[in-house]
């Protein structure tokens, strides 16, 4: 029958990825406290969670959603068919006011963030008889990617941070049709940033729609943590931004934020938040706390880049590709999928859980240990992860 070549086929797929070494297989990591787990027994000093200002097990972050814990444990359904309860309204007004803008809509996580603003993008045009093109850094988060090849509307990829070339894609764009140009503003596997300058020059000349995803720029840039696009004084050159809960602010969820309009939008054309139930009100209270720390203990934030800064000037010797800035994500490029395998495995075996990417979450030959730190590393932990790569990484080369 038609349904046996199932088995066959899951078995010689899974074995090819795994020849390739390109299979995932998942962890039991059981959580001591931001910056630690055990793993098979093991105490590990976690360098691969993007919980940026160590806020998942703040005493204020937990209280809030312990206390709304009395409301119940699930929302019940969309928020398009039962309401927001009082919690998701509150949050949306606390993460408007975080990043500057009008209005937010909470959705269960970035991933369906990034869905519901180009679902409605892409509706709101369908709406009014108007053709859209997307054009997409080409190191753009997969969610964006996914998005926008499910809307049915055309996609040009820019190299990254290629202005150039969006320029010339702008130019010989059909005036009939409207343009959006997406990127993040920290990306999420090198940590460089987004040449928003540009961009904004860019967006003045053309006049086309902006989407910044700022997953893992908020918390850790700008005034209060508001994004990178706060931080550099562009804000007013974005017309929808994406932010993302379960990175700096420890909880889970994401959001997008743009004019009132645009919101309102969002309720009738994004299809990710019409047809998901809600988040927890419990978790829509924590982040509303969370984001209450980041304006009161900006100096997370601080100690936060700082240590990037450190960390990056120390591990420059191992990789003549680890990027400069300040993010607290840094990649040491080693190319090769099970040189990276392997340098994860002994950098554990050290005592240090760190990321080992490999494609198709990055371009082939640039696979990587990707480093994520967080405010509550010590500087002897930092120390001791230095050691480590230098004999790791020097002996998988």
């Amino acid at each position: 029958m038609a349904f046996q070549w199932l088995p066959q086929a899951l078995a010689g797929a899974l074995a090819a990825r795994e020849q390739a070494a390109l299979l995932r297989r998942r962890l039991i990591a059981e959580p001591l406290d931001a910056t630690h787990v055990r793993i098979a027994g093991r105490r590990l000093v976690n360098f691969a969670s993007n919980d940026y200002l160590a806020l998942s097990r703040h005493p204020h972050v937990v209280r809030a959603a312990q206390a709304a814990l009395a409301d119940g444990v699930g929302a019940g359904a969309s928020p398009a068919i039962c309401g927001r309860q009082p919690a998701h309204a509150s949050a949306e007004a606390a993460i408007a006011q975080w990043k500057g803008t009008e209005a937010a809509v909470l959705l269960p996580s970035g991933y369906q963030a990034a869905h519901a603003a180009v679902q409605t993008l892409a509706g709101v045009a369908t709406a009014q008889r108007r053709r859209l093109r997307f054009l997409i850094d080409r190191l753009s988060h997969a969610s964006l990617i996914d998005a926008i090849g499910a809307s049915g509307c055309p996609m040009r990829v820019f190299p990254h941070n290629g202005m150039a070339k969006l320029q010339r894609l702008l130019e010989s764009a059909d005036a009939a049709e409207a343009q959006v140009v997406v990127s993040e503003s920290i990306f999420s596997m090198d940590g460089d940033a987004a040449d928003l300058e540009a961009l904004a020059d860019l967006r003045r000349r053309f006049g086309f729609v902006l989407l910044l995803d700022e997953a893992h720029a908020s918390g850790v840039y700008g005034p209060s943590g508001a994004g990178y696009a706060s931080e550099r004084g562009l804000s007013e050159a974005v017309d929808v931004s994406l932010a993302t809960l379960s990175k700096a602010a420890g909880v889970v969820g994401g959001a997008v934020c743009g004019s009132r309009a645009f919101c309102e939008a969002v309720v009738n054309w994004g299809r990710a938040y019409i047809y998901s139930t809600a988040i927890p009100p419990a978790m829509a209270a924590a982040a509303e706390a969370a984001i209450d720390i980041m304006r009161n203990e900006p100096k997370r934030q601080e100690r936060l880049r700082a240590l990037a800064l450190r960390l990056r000037e120390r591990l420059s010797e191992l990789s003549s590709r680890t990027i400069r800035g300040d993010s607290p994500i840094i990649p040491v490029i080693l190319g090769d999928e099970r040189a990276v395998l392997d340098a994860g495995e002994k950098l554990r075996q050290a005592g240090f859980l760190v990321g080992a990417v490999r494609p198709p979450t990055v371009p082939r030959g640039s696979a990587r240990l990707r480093i994520s730190l967080s405010c509550g590393h010590s500087e002897e932990e930092l120390d001791g992860l230095t050691s480590a790569l230098r004999q790791i990484v020097a002996s998988v080369r």
